[in-house]
């Protein structure tokens, strides 16, 4: 039986320093990516990647682009490690939504580094022209988490699991729904170490910036159905690549069901994460306990994963 894989890309927050660092270390096409980068970019984005300081990493201006680099690398070292293989689709959360996309072949490495560049640049804008704020909700239904948000006037930014729920908005309003979320049954509520309310209407200036760069941006259809984070659907033509990408900078990210459409409509049932840490496979374990998924984020996950590889049916 020949397995169906998707590729799930890393969004902003996962990054950390070090990343790269040694899969550039031990991989041409790594170091290749991240020199081309620094070139494209103007400024040396590896070594804030494989170095940092942290506080000048996590800068969204900063780690956006680090992250659609690092997630195309750890594809790039899994094909050198293992081959070209077949990939059935793709999905990113928020930010990965843009590296998914390049995987897919919608427009080129460079192109949508330029792309992720700027709309890392006009969110970071957005961020310090309002005092926004994010909150985690643990334990929460949809449906309770949305009647919060209305009755404290935020926005839902994230549906990421089951039971998992992120709010977005004013701060002194995203500091109400935390106080009153056990009102609505919500088990924990806190608030999230971030620069500003991302998926909220408070992004409202970055969505008017990055629509206008879109428009001017070239794309082809995509190889492979991309599940986009608006509806949780594959999207094929230009016009909807266009729309989808500026409505997830002040909508919400409906990253359960995308994951449920990779699953039961696009049958994937390999999933391979490309990005630091885990945060996505847990996401899905969350969603459909038992799938297979593989983590890669530096040189002993990418090991890891290759050993895991080999065990797979349709590799014996």
């Amino acid at each position: 039986m020949t397995r169906k894989i998707a590729l799930l890309f890393a969004g902003q927050g996962a990054q950390m320093p070090g990343m790269g660092k040694d899969l550039s270390e031990r991989h041409e096409a790594v170091r290749r990516l991240f020199e081309q980068a620094d070139g494209i970019l103007g400024y040396p984005l590896s070594r804030l990647a494989f170095e940092g300081p942290e506080e000048e990493l996590t800068k969204t201006v900063h780690c956006q682009p680090a992250l659609y680099v690092h997630g195309l690398a750890c594809l790039a070292a899994l094909r050198e490690e293992i081959g070209d293989f077949p990939v059935h689709a793709a999905a990113g959360l928020s930010l990965g939504e843009f590296t998914a996309h390049a995987a897919a072949g919608t427009y080129s490495f460079e192109t949508g580094l330029r792309l992720v560049a700027r709309r890392a640049r006009f969110m970071q804008e957005a961020c310090e022209e309002t005092e926004g704020a994010m909150a985690a909700l643990i334990g929460a239904e949809e449906n309770a988490a949305r009647d919060l948000a209305a009755e404290t006037d935020v926005d839902v930014a994230n549906l990421n699991s089951p039971g998992q729920v992120v709010i977005s908005g004013e701060s002194s309003k995203v500091a109400l729904a935390v106080s009153r979320a056990s009102d609505h049954g919500i088990r924990r509520a806190m608030l999230l170490k971030v620069a500003g309310a991302y998926h909220s209407r408070l992004m409202q200036s970055a969505y008017v910036k990055l629509g206008e760069e879109l428009e001017r941006t070239t794309f082809a259809s995509p190889k492979i159905p991309v599940i986009c984070n608006v509806d949780a659907q594959p999207v094929k033509d230009v016009a909807g690549i266009r729309d989808s990408l500026r409505e997830q900078v002040t909508n919400t990210v409906r990253w359960t069901e995308s994951l449920e459409y990779l699953l039961d409509t696009e049958k994937c049932d390999l999933f391979i994460e490309l990005g630091p840490g885990a945060v996505l496979a847990g996401l899905l374990q969350r969603t459909r306990k038992g799938t297979a998924a593989l983590s890669i984020g530096n040189s002993e996950s990418l090991a890891a994963a290759v050993e895991k590889w080999k065990t797979l049916e349709q590799f014996k």
